[in-house]
């Protein structure tokens, strides 16, 4: 009998780890006060890790150990990297296969997936892993965590009924503008919220473009630093935050929403 034909109780679970919000800011915030108790302990005792980069993967469990020690020191944890292409182009299309990935998790070893920030496979690597192990016949179970997109929506005041979330928008200016009106046009049409993320050094060009393109009365909401002690929630309409600008802190992570 091979590995893949194991019992399901001799398998082990696919567990989605959520990190903390500030990856790349300049301070962190305690872990304890992003995360829940229960979220540390599991990920403290797993020993097998998929992620995106294997040293900011043991700088999370450098902090994780910090409060909830390890079941096997750093030294000791199998960490494998998903591919760059995946970083780059997503793997939600099904043309990455995440299987071999998965092969401890056939041998009875559970399998922490971890975010660099936030929950994985949400505006983040990792559909690709949750799909093969859901086609392996493996448990896959989310652990509780911050998620920006949530948080970001529900301080915005905008739909929190009817929303999309649609990426990064084009990076040179011209399509920068297209998408604007045509995530404007969307929005305004249906009621359906748009939310969208940029590189955090490109958050004011794309700042400057949403207020420049949105029509006046169209609802801009910007969510900056979210967990973070210097956290901000601004939602507007474009009139107003024509009229009083605001600088984009070009550090901190920052998630974008247009609506009515």
């Amino acid at each position: 009998m091979s590995a893949a034909d194991a019992p399901a109780n001799t398998r082990g679970k696919l567990y989605l780890i959520p990190a903390p919000l500030d990856f790349g800011c300049d301070t962190q915030a305690p872990l304890q006060d992003a995360l829940p108790l229960g979220t540390l302990q599991t990920a403290a005792r797993i020993t097998h890790w998929v992620c995106e980069n294997a040293k900011t993967a043991r700088a999370y469990l450098k902090r994780i150990d910090a409060v909830v020690p390890l079941a096997q020191p750093l030294q000791a944890q199998q960490i494998q990297e998903l591919p760059r292409e995946v970083h780059k182009k997503g793997d939600h299309a099904g043309q990455f296969d995440a299987r071999p990935l998965l092969a401890a998790a056939l041998e009875g070893h559970d399998i922490g997936l971890m975010s660099e920030a936030g929950m994985p496979a949400v505006a983040d690597p990792g559909s690709s892993v949750a799909r093969a192990a859901h086609d392996l016949g493996l448990e896959v179970v989310p652990l509780i965590g911050p998620v920006s997109l949530l948080l970001a929506l529900a301080a915005s005041g905008l739909n929190g009924q009817n929303f999309a979330f649609v990426g990064y928008l084009p990076q040179d200016a011209d399509g920068r503008v297209q998408r604007i009106r045509e995530l404007e046009a969307l929005a305004l049409r249906t009621g359906q919220t748009q939310l969208f993320i940029e590189t955090p050094y490109r958050n004011a060009a794309l700042l400057q473009s949403l207020t420049q393109t949105l029509q006046h009365h169209t609802r801009l909401a910007v969510a900056r630093g979210l967990t973070l002690a210097n956290a901000s929630v601004r939602s507007d309409t474009v009139k107003a935050w024509r009229a009083k600008p605001v600088a984009a802190e070009e550090r901190l992570p920052a998630v974008f929403a247009i609506g009515r």
